[in-house]
């Protein structure tokens, strides 16, 4: 646990009380602050209160009264559509409003720090597609180089649920645009930025707002190396406000577009092959075609990104390109169950919008795809041109219907996954990948993207043994 560090002896509201509140709630108390919880959901009060935690109703008349600061959970709005009732009145009563990132960038280094050989360092990865996987593979790659490492954030574990870092210790975050947007202090070493495609536009007013979120983590960050993904136009502006000038090798670009020129620092993925360059020069290439837990340009990116990081922390090309060839993957991320009479299945539940979607589509051919659910704002325009590689679509979701007449490819209406999955195999011929990857939200059907993962992971493993 990390902590709490600059709350000793003050009350604390801490309102959501899912996976990050409590252990907020906790850190908060190991370092001295006295935390008052709430959730309007009366288990979550229940199993907090038996943690011994105070649960009040911080609506009530006077609830801020002598309260230090708000610490809220992601899933819980604080601006826009318009704030939780709870975040409208500590705004009101003038107290400041965080969340537990915010905590662990105030907490992280401690006094043990000045008796260390290296200071620990923290690498934040946000984007709109491909963190988690950036994020896993950063990590898997600071194992494989013999580094202490912890995996946390949006993945892994709670940011504050990790152990204090010791000498040399390498902190890996997936950040998500509900944590940069709300986080007080953002102080990475390193920070990522993938890429950028819509999504929560709801919770950040549009694009702009959505943009200006992830932005912070670099603005307000001030790491030390900047890792951009440059192929949209955000992207491109983020690195160049970021940079004072070509040689400035602070800003490491990155892109699957095309070849970066110029005498910075570069990491480019063309054709299955990874190349860096660093003063115009190239310093290292990689054959990502047979990295078998990387496929698709979409995880070329990824790789891109991860060893970009790394280099940023002196790790040597030949050890990166090892740690490529065992890594996994990680579930419903481009996961390949298994194979049968020559028909491949990949579990992709992930692609929760259009964009990542998309990706999925152009890493594979001969595709049976699995797709439908809630639809996500925008539409489905994205996937036009990913069509190429598709067979026919086998379409789920209550809204099936709507879902399957706006796609430009031969599709058939299932509704459940499992009448999708029966169907796709029955067609499938040798040579064939049965993909899942929804280009929707799961919440019509499923609780979440894994459980919906996990239920088409069932019904593959099923036909496969």
């Amino acid at each position: 646990m990390i902590p709490v560090q600059g709350m000793d002896g003050l009350l604390v509201a801490v309102l959501g009380l899912g996976r990050s509140g409590l252990s907020a709630a906790r850190a908060l108390k190991a370092g001295g602050a006295t935390p008052i919880c709430w959730d309007d959901n009366p288990p979550a009060r229940a199993a907090a209160e038996a943690e011994g935690f105070e649960c009040t109703e911080l609506t009530r008349q006077g609830a801020f009264d002598g309260i230090a600061r708000l610490i809220v959970s992601p899933g819980i709005p604080h601006l826009y559509p318009a704030p939780n009732p709870v975040v409208a009145a500590a705004l009101s009563a003038g107290v400041p409003v965080d969340n537990d990132i915010g905590l662990f960038f105030q907490s992280f280094a401690t006094a043990d720090w000045e008796s260390f050989d290296v200071a620990p360092r923290v690498i934040a990865v946000t984007g709109s597609n491909g963190k988690s996987t950036t994020s896993a593979l950063i990590h898997h790659i600071l194992e494989h180089a013999g580094r202490n490492s912890q995996l946390a954030g949006n993945i892994g574990r709670g940011v504050l649920d990790i152990e204090p870092a010791p000498s040399g210790g390498v902190v890996v975050l997936e950040l998500s645009s509900y944590q940069t947007d709300l986080a007080r202090s953002l102080m990475p070493d390193v920070a990522v930025f993938t890429n950028l495609s819509p999504d929560h536009l709801d919770r950040h007013a549009g694009m702009g707002g959505y943009f200006a979120a992830k932005r912070r983590l670099f603005a307000e960050g001030g790491p030390d190396r900047a890792v951009i993904g440059v192929d949209e136009q955000e992207g491109a502006f983020l690195a160049g406000q970021l940079s004072e000038g070509a040689v400035d090798d602070r800003v490491i670009r990155v892109s699957v577009a095309r070849k970066l020129g110029g005498p910075g620092w570069n990491v480019f993925a063309r054709k299955g092959f990874l190349s860096e360059y660093r003063s115009g020069k190239q310093a290292a290439s990689i054959d990502l075609r047979h990295v078998v837990g990387l496929p698709g340009a979409h995880n070329h990116q990824n790789a891109c990104s991860a060893y970009a990081a790394c280099r940023a922390l002196g790790i040597a090309p030949k050890v990166i390109e090892a740690a490529f060839h065992s890594f996994g993957g990680l579930p419903h991320r481009s996961q390949t169950i298994g194979e049968k009479d020559g028909v491949r299945f990949v579990n992709d539940s992930k692609a929760t919008n259009v964009d990542s979607a998309a990706k999925a589509l152009t890493a594979f051919s001969n595709i049976r795809w699995i797709c439908g659910g809630l639809e996500k704002e925008g539409g489905l325009g994205g996937l036009s041109g990913a069509g190429e590689t598709v067979r026919k679509a086998y379409v789920i979701g209550r809204e099936a219907a709507g879902f399957a007449m706006q796609l430009k490819v031969e599709a058939e209406i299932c509704s459940t996954m499992d009448v999708a999955v029966a169907r796709a195999i029955a067609e499938a011929a040798p040579g064939d990948v049965v993909l899942l990857a929804p280009a929707a939200a799961s919440f019509d059907q499923y609780d979440n993207f894994e459980k919906r993962g996990d239920d088409f992971v069932r019904l593959v493993r099923a036909h496969l043994d």
